[in-house]
């Protein structure tokens, strides 16, 4: 394996300037955002896209480094009613057609969750027993059947036009797809060029566990990327309140959990058997450290996580 780093952390830094203090970390392969709800700081799809030697001089600033591209990002939400969908629709799309002609062959994305009904204007995440009340069961055909399916399906059409091989959703709340079994539904539907981009936070504070999710994913051919990222259930907190969380990330002192730099949460022996497990499920890609921990700053937060990573990635 190895480890690349989710570029967002370091908007402040130019491009280059962002490219050499990630050298200077001892990482050698970047993620970046090109679309979806990202500032996308480092990469400007539509200048890129319009421009064949603009293209070639961002290659080359990655070339004299000895740096590559993990993958590109777009997450956001396609599926959503109305202008925000229409755009990570747009931007997902010019997203993989810049990967194509970046030699790109792998994009992170999240699935998208729309309305509950036509007509509906805001997403709408259906996370209790569909049994009661009765409305819920037709929310779900709706929203993958009507909505979800039919989007993918022309998706992938987009992306094999472009060469783009690998389509990684992260598995996020407030998702159609959260964890495994939604991701392997619409593996199944649409395509196998659908797979898991694997962050381990996201199971952790639905109360799941990401090492025994690493099997079944892996049987199916589906783990095509990693975020090495960290989350911490607080103690005191949600013993009391459960782990449904809808706080602003900003509050870490009043929520029940918080994304934390990598070993804050859990602890080293738990992240060797993570990377050991994947190892031996048959993933050797990269590990894209996703540094979002606000109780530190973030020189404090990519110093301490890629010591964590460092001590615990099978190499």
């Amino acid at each position: 394996m190895k480890l690349s780093l989710c570029t967002d952390v370091l908007a402040d830094l130019s491009y280059t300037e962002m490219l050499d203090h990630v050298k200077s970390l001892g990482i050698d392969a970047v993620e970046m955002t090109a679309g979806g709800w990202a500032t996308c700081p480092h990469v400007n799809a539509e200048e890129l896209l319009g421009s064949e030697e603009k293209r070639t001089q961002f290659l080359n600033e990655l070339k004299t480094r000895g740096m590559e591209i993990a993958a590109l990002n777009c997450s956001g939400n396609p599926l959503a009613p109305g202008a925000l969908g229409e755009l990570h629709t747009k931007t997902a799309k010019q997203t993989v057609e810049l990967a194509g002609l970046l030699g790109v062959k792998k994009i992170v994305m999240m699935s998208g969750l729309p309305g509950g009904a036509p007509g509906d204007t805001v997403p709408n995440w259906i996370t209790s027993t569909v049994s009661w009340p009765d409305y819920m069961p037709e929310v779900i055909n709706y929203q993958w059947n009507e909505v979800a399916i039919p989007w993918w399906k022309e998706f992938v059409l987009h992306a094999e036009k472009h060469g783009v091989d690998q389509i990684a959703l992260e598995e996020f709340p407030s998702q159609l797809v959260y964890n495994p079994e939604t991701l392997l539904k619409l593996r199944n539907a649409v395509s196998d060029k659908i797979g898991m981009n694997l962050d381990p936070s996201h199971l952790i504070v639905m109360g799941a566990d990401p090492i025994s999710a690493i099997r079944p994913l892996a049987e199916a051919g589906a783990i095509f990327h990693v975020h090495g990222k960290d989350a911490r259930i607080e103690k005191g907190m949600a013993e009391v309140n459960g782990l449904l969380e809808y706080k602003p990330v900003t509050e870490t002192k009043d929520r029940t959990w918080n994304y934390v730099a990598v070993g804050c949460g859990m602890d080293l022996k738990w992240w060797k058997e993570f990377f050991s497990v994947l190892s031996m499920m048959g993933y050797d890609g990269h590990v894209s450290l996703e540094m979002e921990d606000l109780t530190m700053s973030v020189e404090a937060g990519l110093r301490t996580s890629i010591d964590a990573l460092n001590q615990t990635l099978s190499f």
